[in-house]
């Protein structure tokens, strides 16, 4: 398998989800990502970072966001 490295699509496709973003975040500040072994260590390497935190949190940002931004617009066009 060392021929098809997973790790880096791996963080991206946990990024681009709310839900497990926002588990996996929960799981590492109460340090329970050590019980998730290989997953869970490239897990608290990546998003235990700074750089890793400040993704996670433009990202969460970003869910919160674009629907919002969109809902607005939709509502805005409505009351017209």
């Amino acid at each position: 398998m060392s021929d098809y490295p997973l790790e880096q699509p791996m963080l991206v496709l946990c990024a681009l989800n709310p839900v497990d973003l926002a588990r996996l975040l929960i799981l590492l500040k109460l340090d329970i990502s050590a019980l998730m072994g290989y997953t869970g260590a490239l897990y608290r390497e990546f998003f235990g970072s700074t750089g890793g935190i400040v993704i996670s949190f433009s990202m969460m940002m970003l869910w919160m966001i674009v629907p919002l931004a969109v809902a607005r617009r939709i509502f805005r066009k409505k009351n017209l």
